[in-house]
């Protein structure tokens, strides 16, 4: 669901960048006094983890499309709402600067697309209120699924509006609404499932890492230090070689996109803040595509398939390696500054 810039004029995309740069702000201000100093490196870690994960496209049978694990939710659920939309804003920095996986203008719309309402809606006002005073794996496969379905598709009327706003592209509202809506269930329900596997993994293993979450308190450090070689296990496993079997079907936005307009692809404007963002992350995105750079003439599709393995493999590890070590930094420096101040 990551948006493209030919979907934004200016005006939004700036607006949504302002709204999620302040988000981001707030965010670290509440992480420096309340975050668990040991649930840093879990935060590097899951953010790693995240980014191997989103590479792989499941197929939606009957459909032709496909989806991809958005993440919020596991985030919050294990970090916390403010740490989560840092590291899920991390993860999709590292994507559109280096990967070219959504656009430079479309970043902050991303941004709050995939980390506000799993983190600030879904999170706290289904998945905690499902839970309620007690943790259990029912109740944890029943938040789970609940959650990451609404988050997504809040996520995806959130795509909706703001291309509506936009008003650049050739996608009606009301059929466009009508179109992702159903999609982006299916892909929630997907979602939902792998949410729960993985917190009920985390359950069962490490039950008071979910319960410091809710409680909103400090951590064993030995709590966390066998999960987070498993993750790292899980990321590496995930991002270098379960990425070569990802579904090459267009994604829930583009499939939308496809079905209203018969195109695979919108262009936006060649000229003006578009055109210049555009340039920069040619520049930057020596991964494009999760694959190496071909010639400038060839098309993404070609490009993927002469990158072969060996290009995805390298994303996925080197992808994983950029949004740990930027997740983990942004943890540090909060904790550093808090204690200055």
């Amino acid at each position: 669901m990551h948006m493209a810039d030919a979907l934004l004029s200016p005006a939004v995309g700036v607006t949504i960048w302002a709204v999620s740069a302040v988000t981001i702000a707030y965010c670290s201000k509440k992480v420096r006094t309340e975050m668990d100093d040991r649930k840093i490196p879990l935060m590097g870690v899951l953010g790693a983890f995240i980014f191997a994960a989103q590479m792989i496209n499941f197929s939606i049978p009957v459909t032709g499309s496909s989806g991809h694990l958005g993440g919020g939710l596991i985030l919050s659920i294990m970090l916390g709402p403010y740490a989560a939309f840092l590291t899920i804003a991390s993860v999709l920095v590292v994507q559109a600067f280096f990967f070219a996986d959504g656009g430079l203008l479309a970043l902050g719309c991303n941004i709050f697309n995939l980390g506000f309402f799993p983190a600030f809606i879904a999170y706290p006002f289904i998945y905690k209120k499902i839970i309620g005073s007690s943790l259990s794996s029912t109740r944890i496969s029943v938040a789970s699924m609940v959650a990451a379905i609404i988050g997504l598709q809040l996520g995806a009327f959130g795509v909706v509006l703001e291309t509506a706003f936009s008003g650049i592209s050739s996608l009606p509202f009301s059929t466009f609404l009508v179109i992702m809506h159903p999609i982006h269930l299916a892909i929630g329900v997907v979602e939902g499932l792998v949410t729960a596997s993985v917190i009920s993994f985390i359950y069962n293993a490490k039950p008071e890492i979910l319960q410091s979450t809710i409680e909103v308190r400090p951590i064993s450090v030995h709590s966390i230090r066998n999960i987070i070689l498993s993750l790292l296990t899980v990321t590496l496993l995930t991002g270098g070689v379960l990425s070569w079997f990802a579904s090459t079907r267009p994604d829930g936005l583009e499939w939308s996109i496809t079905k209203i307009t018969g195109k695979e692809e919108l262009k936006g404007p060649e000229k003006g803040l578009h055109g210049r963002l555009a340039a920069i992350q040619e520049k930057l995105a020596f991964l494009p595509d999760y694959s190496f750079k071909k010639d400038s003439g060839t098309n993404p599709a070609t490009k993927k398939a002469e990158g072969g393995k060996l290009g995805t493999s390298v994303s996925g590890i080197v992808g994983g390696t950029l949004t740990l070590g930027l997740s983990f930094i942004i943890g540090i420096m909060l904790k550093r500054r808090s204690r200055i101040i």
